[in-house]
């Protein structure tokens, strides 16, 4: 599958080597979704809109002094993988689905993407704090925030890809936890937003 003229702005500053580790992912998910369910059959025909260049734009929110990242519920490999690719930052991605893990772990050897991927639910990881935690499409705000309060770095982010219901996650999280917090549109989805968050602590 080939690039298409109006990508051209999100893949501007990645060299000719990641675009084609891109390409490969890209044609390694569309072999496997026919017997895996990586993502949607209705947006099959859109991976690069839907989720590789929804998944690269957090790379320009991800500082160049960051040294770890954790991916939770990577699932066919957005966002963590992805970051991967182009940032050559280390992640370690986070998937209890084993047939989902034999996937990214493929991916992972032939676009020879930094990571480390565990078959595990997230409550059952054990890693040491990281710098960054990314998830998209995987649990409400409240959970997401319990799932990062140990795993994150006393300075470090999250940044999660989350849609409509931005603001009524937002309020429901706000009832138990204190934190800092910037909604940033999507450059890829009218209705996406991507929620940098801060200097959280459980407050119940």
């Amino acid at each position: 599958m080939q690039l298409k003229n109006e990508d051209a702005n999100l893949l501007e500053n990645v060299s000719r080597e990641t675009k084609e580790k891109l390409e490969l992912y890209v044609s390694l998910l569309q072999q496997w979704n026919a017997k895996i369910n990586l993502v949607s059959k209705q947006t099959i025909d859109q991976i690069w809109d839907r989720h590789i260049l929804d998944s690269l734009q957090l790379a320009s929110f991800v500082d160049p002094s960051v040294g770890s990242i954790a991916d939770f519920g990577s699932g066919g490999g957005f966002p963590g993988l992805v970051l991967a690719i182009v940032t050559g930052i280390p992640i370690t991605l986070i998937e209890s689905d084993m047939r989902k893990t034999v996937f990214l772990r493929e991916v992972a050897r032939q676009t020879q993407a930094n990571v480390n991927i565990l078959c595990k639910r997230i409550e059952q990881v054990d890693i040491p704090p990281v710098d960054v935690i990314t998830a998209r499409a995987l649990a409400s705000l409240e959970i997401l925030l319990s799932f990062s309060e140990s795993r994150v770095k006393e300075n470090g982010c999250c940044l999660f890809l989350k849609g409509r219901q931005v603001d009524d996650e937002i309020a429901e999280a706000q009832q138990n936890w204190e934190f800092d917090y910037l909604k940033i549109p999507s450059k890829t989805s009218s209705d996406g937003v991507i929620v940098k968050i801060n200097q959280f602590r459980h407050i119940v």
